[in-house]
């Protein structure tokens, strides 16, 4: 299997939204009611916001096989010497092939020569594909931040980061 990672462009849009809308859910699955699932899914993924995103370079690289995109990343440098991690997921059917490895690694190359020391992620309590892979790469648990989601759901994220 060839896996090119490329920037990514406007032609990429449905497949950066189903991907992020599919494994978003997955990641809040039991934890997070459907209404808020399915509202949120529309209200983050949807085309053209998707198509803005990508515009303005929220999401910024693909993974390629054969010539469909099997996984996104987004992020980017926020604030002094700090790259953020906005979006990291891989289609279902090729997980656990070293693409989001490869995604996270030029991402992280590429704020590196912009100058980042650090780089932070959040990611939702519980989520056992997300946690388990930024510890992997040397993520360590900063903070945990409760909240309450405007349905009312309480939820908590847990803020990750790294010495680059």
């Amino acid at each position: 299997m060839d896996i090119v990672i490329e920037r990514a462009a406007v032609e990429h849009v449905d497949a950066i939204a189903a991907i992020c809308s599919f494994g978003w859910k997955q990641t809040v699955e039991g934890k997070l009611s459907e209404e808020y699932q399915n509202k949120h899914a529309i209200e983050w993924y949807h085309h053209e916001r998707v198509k803005s995103d990508i515009e303005k370079g929220s999401y910024t690289h693909v993974a390629m096989v054969d010539s469909e995109v099997a996984g996104v990343i987004g992020g980017a440098i926020m604030e002094p010497r700090v790259s953020l991690v906005f979006v990291l997921y891989v289609d279902e059917k090729y997980r656990y092939q070293a693409i989001g490895r490869q995604l996270l690694n030029i991402l992280t190359e590429e704020h590196k020569e912009e100058g980042a020391k650090e780089q932070r992620v959040s990611v939702q309590d519980g989520n056992q594909r997300g946690i388990p892979f930024y510890e992997a790469r040397g993520f360590r648990l900063q903070e945990k931040k409760n909240g309450v989601t405007d349905t009312g759901e309480p939820f908590v994220n847990l803020q990750y980061s790294r010495r680059l």
